[in-house]
């Protein structure tokens, strides 16, 4: 019979510590991604043995058949607006498994509760927030998209004089929802898990998904003064464009409604002078939300969400029992202002990378990637079998493939082609979409590692698989 034991943990880190540092110091040279994950995966099952091997022989299995399957999240990895983890994150984030708190109370995790506080009101500064607006740590932008919703659902109720919360939904009339064509996917899920229904939304946006206010603006009037919900994206996903965050906050401003912002990735243009126009008017939202594996580059999984009237943030996710505590300002329970009760301390992350790199560091992280979208933009232009689709506001390139003599009907189906073989051929990663239409690439650069020749290998992977596709026809 195995058992844990005490006596591991010092090889057992030891090991660790000792992979860890190969693996990343091999994100430069080896394939962002290569065949054999599924297989290397299988290896690893069967039935439940038995007995069990031991700590280093159960890592060493996951070394040995996990790593050469792994997607590579480095520096040439463009696929899902997804950063890396800055060192100190890294850090951080081993202390914060070691320590191990559940950091849903003062009660249960004193340090890492205020360490929460502490890093939400740094991010707020950093966003350039009110810090009297509420706040919360979460799984990623959907968990804080459905808790900033949530309060939204919450204030509405409150319009109808109902607790929806307590009550629920029924006997009340739908809640409106106005968004423009760029909603993220994640606002429609957690409108679906809140009971408003993913279908409440009512779209106004152009071929593209530009909003369009006047529309917007019309929707508003047929509603005769009724409560509703606005949605406006900081930084969409194909292109990396914004809804016109200060308009939106006037029309919210004029006929009531809540103003929800997904800025996931799009609300670090706040941290730059250069992009800060783009969330100009944010700080007149009723509700933001960010991702912190995206942009500020710290491991999976972190989020947050921030409430400009904080009272809202209880009632949604509370929860009572005699062995509980109640939620105060002066020591919070985290633990009732999202959906888990069981909570990593993703606040020892997020305050490492901020106490590390500061303001400054995160500002010069931000406009190098301002720098190298602008490059692989000037790259994509250069090129005359290239096409770029749309601006580069922020750090998404959206083109496509288009070399000389091939019929418009068939370009789409060749971009495809590349784009499958892309994610095989392993030099970089990003995947496909469909901007107004067309289907085209979205690379896009967040990760702290990346450098100019990783950039530059786009437009060069792109070239080579497309011209090995066309010697194919």
């Amino acid at each position: 019979m195995t058992l844990p034991d005490r006596a591991e943990l010092d090889a057992v880190l030891d090991l660790t510590a000792r992979h860890s540092g190969a693996y990343l110091a091999s994100l430069d040279e080896l394939p962002v991604r290569t065949a054999g994950g599924d297989a290397g995966a299988e290896r690893l099952g069967g039935p439940l043995p038995e007995q069990g091997v031991g700590a280093i022989a159960a890592l060493q299995e996951l070394i040995e058949h996990g790593e050469p399957g792994l997607a590579r999240t480095g520096p040439r990895f463009f696929h899902f607006v997804q950063g890396g983890a800055t060192p100190a994150a890294l850090g951080a984030d081993w202390l914060a498994s070691a320590w191990d708190q559940n950091s849903w109370s003062d009660t249960a995790a004193p340090f890492t509760t205020r360490l929460e506080t502490i890093a939400l009101r740094w991010l707020l500064d950093l966003f350039g927030l009110p810090r009297t607006w509420g706040g919360v740590l979460t799984t990623g932008a959907t968990g804080a998209n459905l808790v900033a919703l949530a309060c939204a659902r919450r204030w509405w109720g409150q319009r109808h004089d109902a607790d929806v919360d307590a009550d629920g939904l029924a006997g009340l009339p739908p809640v409106p929802v106005i968004a423009g064509g760029y909603v993220h996917p994640s606002d429609l899920k957690a409108l679906a898990v809140l009971g408003i229904g993913r279908g409440a939304t009512r779209i106004c946006g152009d071929a593209v998904g530009r909003i369009e206010l006047d529309r917007v603006e019309r929707e508003l009037q047929v509603l005769n003064g009724a409560p509703a919900i606005l949605i406006g994206s900081a930084g969409e996903v194909n292109a990396g464009d914004f809804d016109p965050i200060e308009p939106l906050a006037d029309l919210a401003e004029r006929y009531g409604c809540w103003l929800h912002v997904d800025g996931a990735f799009g609300l670090f243009a706040a941290v730059s002078e250069q992009t800060r126009h783009l969330v100009a008017g944010v700080e007149r939202a009723d509700s933001v939300i960010a991702d912190g594996h995206k942009w500020l580059n710290v491991p999976y999984d972190c989020g947050f969400a921030f409430v400009r009237d904080r009272s809202l943030m209880t009632a949604p996710f509370e929860l009572s029992a005699a062995y509980l505590v109640e939620d105060d300002e002066d020591a919070p329970a985290y633990g009732y202002r999202a959906v888990e009760s069981s909570r990593r301390a993703r606040c020892v992350a997020v305050w490492a990378t901020l106490r590390a790199y500061g303001r400054d560091g995160h500002r010069a992280m931000v406009e190098r990637h301002l720098e190298l979208a602008q490059r692989l933009a000037h790259r994509v232009a250069e090129e005359p079998d290239l096409e770029r689709l749309a601006d580069v506001p922020l750090n998404v390139v959206c083109f496509r493939y288009r070399p000389a003599g091939i019929p418009d009907d068939e370009l789409d189906a060749l971009n495809r082609r590349i784009g499958a073989a892309v994610l095989t051929d392993g030099a970089v990663y990003f995947g496909t979409t469909l901007y107004g239409g067309t289907v085209a690439f979205r690379p896009v650069i967040c990760n702290w590692m990346t450098r100019d020749q990783d950039v530059d290998e786009i437009a060069d992977t792109v070239l080579r698989l497309g011209a090995a596709e066309l010697a194919q026809r």
